[in-house]
């Protein structure tokens, strides 16, 4: 990591699990009522693995109808992964949109890169006015490229306009943020929104 007293330029945030809670089991617990059958469903039917792969650019029309093939069973539920994604997403992570707004009043430049499939990023996007305060947003399913590939945040470099040592990249998971501080990066590891108004005020970002 970077000391806190390299000026930082702008900020790039994650969004799954930094800014918006997400959880699959949010959307399947309302229509799965026994609880080993969930886990099981989660565990091998709509699983974050197989997510990922729309994240990673494949469409969900591919997707969608040869997971309904492997499992013909449960073929409803797998459809309402498509249709009713936006309901694995309860809400903001606490505290943390709070943080945007502080940047953003602060005129800090704000950007994104986050590992979400194109088809349901349109279909999110709408929901989340927090993201008109940011200039850029790298979408991993739009470009085919995820967290924590390299490239990835290279794009990135290059739309943003900074280098990457003048920028903090948030993100919770761990492999991510190894892969932007191996390429210069000033990074934190998210866990709360208070550690990352504490690590903010530090930087002088915001107010302490």
């Amino acid at each position: 990591m970077q000391p806190v007293d390299v000026p930082v330029e702008a900020v790039v945030f994650d969004v799954g699990r930094v800014l918006y809670q997400w959880q699959l089991r949010t959307l399947f617990e309302k229509l799965i009522h026994d609880p080993a059958e969930l886990d099981w469903f989660l565990a091998h039917v709509v699983t974050e693995e197989w997510h990922f792969q729309h994240d990673a650019g494949r469409p969900l029309a591919e997707m969608v109808p040869e997971r309904q093939a492997a499992f013909p069973g449960h073929a409803h539920l797998i459809a309402a992964y498509a249709q009713r994604f936006n309901e694995t997403i309860p809400g903001p992570v606490p505290g943390s949109l709070e943080l945007v707004g502080l940047l953003a009043a602060a005129q800090v430049p704000l950007y994104a890169i986050t590992n979400f499939g194109a088809e349901l990023w349109a279909m999110f996007r709408p929901t989340a006015p927090v993201f008109d305060h940011f200039r850029d947003i790298v979408v991993s399913g739009e470009e085919k490229l995820a967290k924590p590939d390299p490239a990835i945040f290279r794009l990135a470099e290059r739309r943003f306009g900074h280098s990457p040592g003048a920028m903090l990249f948030i993100d919770d998971n761990g492999a991510n943020i190894a892969a932007a501080a191996a390429l210069g990066w000033q990074v934190h590891h998210f866990s709360e929104a208070a550690a990352l108004q504490r690590d903010l005020a530090g930087r002088g970002l915001i107010a302490g």
